[in-house]
C-alpha cells in the first residue's frame, strides 16, 4: 500500500467537503493510504507571498516538514495549494539562508524542513504511482456512456517552471485518466483556461465571464459533465454557474464533478455516497 501525507486544504474543510469524503471512500480500493496532516495550516493561497515572503516560506516549510517527519511525500487535491506549497519549496531549496531562518523557528516545534518530501497533486499520484492500467482494471462501472469535458485549472499547469508535469498548452494527464475510467474526452478550447476564481471578489463580472466561456463551450460540445482537479475551479463552475450563465444569456446548465468523484463513480460508488448531492448543479 502506498502512503502519503495528505494536506487538508481550507476549501475542502469548508465548502467542498465532498471531495475529501469521496477520497476516503475509494483510497483503499487503489491501495493508497492518505495520512491526514491535521496539524497543517493554511498555505496562504496566492496572496501570502506578496504580503510577507518570510511567513509564506515559514508556514509552507512547516507543512512540508510535517510530511517529512512521517517520511512521506505531501499530496494535495487543490491546485492553488499545489502551486503555493511547491513555490515555497522551491524558494527554500534554493536559499540556505532562508532554510536556516525557517528551521530556527520550526525547531521550537521539533520540526525541520529538509527538502526531502515531494509536493504532489492527487491527479499525479493516480496517474504515476497507481498507474492508469491498474486503475482501468479496478473500474466497476465504466464511464462509457459519458462524454466528459476536462477542466484543468491554471495552478496545476502554470508556471511550468514550478509545476512541470503537463504541457500548459496541451495538457493530457486528466484526459488520460478519464479514458482509463472508460469515459470519452470532449475536446474543447477552454480546458486549460482560467476559471476566474481568484478575481471573483474584486471583479465579479469579469470572473463570471471567464467561467461562462468554459461552461458554454462544454455545453456546446455536448459534454455530459465537466470534471476538474481543483476545488476552487469547482466552486466557480458549480456554485456560481447560475449567475455566470445568466450573465452570458446561456440557457442550459451542466454538472461539474470533482476529480475524486469521477474516480469514485467508476469504482462503483453512488452519487449519494460521494456527496454529489451537495453540488448546486446536479
Amino acid at each position: 500500500m502506498k502512503r502519503y501525507a495528505y494536506y487538508l486544504s481550507c476549501i475542502n474543510e469548508s465548502m467542498t467537503k465532498e471531495l475529501d469524503k469521496s477520497i476516503d471512500l475509494w483510497q483503499k480500493d487503489l491501495d493508497i493510504d492518505f495520512v491526514k496532516l491535521h496539524e497543517s495550516t493554511c498555505c496562504g493561497g496566492s496572496n501570502l507571498d506578496y504580503v510577507s515572503p518570510k511567513h509564506f516560506a515559514l508556514v509552507n516549510g512547516r507543512n512540508i516538514a510535517l510530511a517529512e517527519k512521517l517520511g512521506l511525500d505531501l499530496v494535495t487535491s487543490c491546485n492553488t495549494c499545489l502551486l503555493t506549497i511547491r513555490s515555497a519549496k522551491q524558494k527554500l531549496d534554493e536559499s540556505e539562508a532562508l532554510r536556516d531562518e525557517v528551521n530556527g523557528i520550526l525547531k521550537k516545534e521539533g520540526l525541520e524542513y529538509k527538502g526531502t518530501a515531494e509536493v504532489r497533486h492527487l491527479l499525479w499520484v493516480l496517474n504515476e504511482d497507481v498507474g492508469l492500467d491498474t486503475i482501468s482494471k479496478k473500474v466497476k462501472v465504466p464511464l462509457t456512456n459519458y462524454k466528459v469535458a476536462p477542466f484543468y485549472g491554471c495552478h496545476i499547469l502554470r508556471p511550468s517552471t514550478i509545476l512541470g508535469k503537463d504541457n500548459p498548452l496541451e495538457p493530457s494527464s486528466l484526459d488520460m485518466l478519464i479514458e482509463a475510467l472508460g469515459g470519452k474526452v470532449v475536446p474543447y478550447e477552454h480546458k486549460n483556461k482560467c476559471c476566474g476564481f481568484h478575481t471573483l471578489l474584486v471583479a465579479e463580472e469579469e470572473s463570471l465571464s471567464l467561467a461562462a466561456e468554459a461552461l458554454g463551450e462544454a455545453i456546446e460540445s455536448k459534454a455530459d459533465f465537466i470534471v476538474t482537479p481543483c476545488p476552487l475551479c469547482h466552486t466557480v463552475l458549480d456554485s456560481y454557474q447560475g449567475k455566470a450563465l445568466k450573465q452570458s444569456n446561456i440557457k442550459k446548465s451542466i454538472p461539474v464533478f470533482h476529480l475524486s468523484e469521477m474516480v469514485g463513480l467508476a469504482l462503483g460508488y453512488t452519487s449519494r455516497q460521494l456527496g454529489i448531492k451537495r453540488h448546486i448543479v446536479t
